[in-house]
């Protein structure tokens, strides 16, 4: 399978590394401006893992325009730009697989959806979800994860390809609630960072069942299946976000509590907004989300957000 990988950071970096390894024909793209790129054309090296010879390295988005697997691994809400930079090539009858975590902040839409509108009726559009860090897995550590979308036929054909032994793949059963379980995942990353910087980490057993709960709750408000929050693209993946010293939106809520400058992309701090917007448009009750978007947004001390969590009013735990 011929497979152009779109996003040369460490995940993106690390999928072609992967997909390499599996047999398959994979270009690597990065803009010529991009430190990663240049890292990569100068030593073929991003200090965790050598690509091989057979994956090649290229500056043109035209890349693309060959390969029958189109995967992004770019910030999500940079999707948008993205595919409209690649709408003049004129692609059809592509697979995209979308390898990121987020909801568009503007439109509140998701990835998919983003992409879908963006492209050919011809192209089908899946995602690529679930826990593991681009550390573990060059360590040879290996994960489950998710691959969901338009069609069966497709999911069926990339999990067959994907598989391997690093990598156990499910076929997804929900796009809605697996996109908008791996997006909130990340707002409670941060969350759990808060807990963290706060020296009150015991707390993160109830974050994580809270969490799941209210993202539940989202997940079947916005038509999917409220259980795909118990799946591996939310519930699965907290182990990955709540506990690991590499998840980046963990340490960007901690360092947030701590007072120190941290300058990674976390995800989850969009998401907060995208998600506190969409809670407000559906009627949800998410009382972490929504202390999470107080804390970044409203600049509210975190002390007060989380006594407020505990003075709500009593309810019953599975309430709707």
């Amino acid at each position: 399978m011929k497979i152009t990988v779109i996003g040369c950071g460490r995940w993106g970096s690390l999928i072609a590394w992967y997909l390499a390894k599996t047999g398959h024909e994979v270009t690597l793209y990065g803009k010529d401006s991009s430190p990663h790129m240049k890292a990569l054309l100068d030593t073929r090296s991003n200090g965790l893992i050598t690509l091989p010879d057979n994956i090649a390295l290229s500056t043109e988005i035209s890349s693309a325009k060959d390969a029958e697997v189109i995967i992004i691994s770019i910030n999500s809400q940079g999707l948008r730009a993205l595919m409209h930079e690649l709408s003049p090539l004129g692609l059809e009858n592509k697979i995209f697989v979308l390898c990121m975590k987020g909801i568009e902040i503007g439109s509140g839409k998701r990835l998919s959806t983003v992409a879908r509108e963006c492209t050919s009726p011809t192209n089908r559009i899946t995602v690529w979800l679930g826990p593991g860090h681009p550390e573990e897995f060059s360590a040879g550590i290996p994960n489950c994860m998710v691959i969901d979308g338009e069609d069966e036929e497709t999911k069926s054909l990339l999990i067959k390809e994907f598989s391997g032994p690093l990598i156990r793949f499910y076929c997804g059963e929900d796009l809605i609630g697996n996109e908008i379980g791996a997006a909130v995942k990340n707002v409670i990353g941060i969350a759990a960072g808060m807990l963290d910087g706060l020296g009150i980490s015991s707390l993160k057993g109830a974050l994580m069942s809270r969490g799941t709960r209210e993202v539940s709750r989202l997940i079947s408000a916005l038509g999917g299946n409220e259980l795909s929050a118990y799946g591996l693209c939310h519930l699965g993946d907290y182990e990955a976000t709540v506990f690991s010293s590499h998840s980046h939106n963990r340490k960007f809520g901690e360092s947030l509590i701590l007072g120190m400058e941290y300058n990674e992309l976390a995800e989850g701090y969009y998401t907060a907004d995208a998600v506190h917007r969409l809670a407000l448009a559906h009627g949800v009750d998410m009382p972490i989300c929504r202390a999470v978007y107080e804390v970044l947004y409203d600049k509210k001390p975190p002390h007060e957000a989380l006594a407020e969590l505990f003075e709500r009013s009593l309810k019953r735990e599975f309430y709707k």
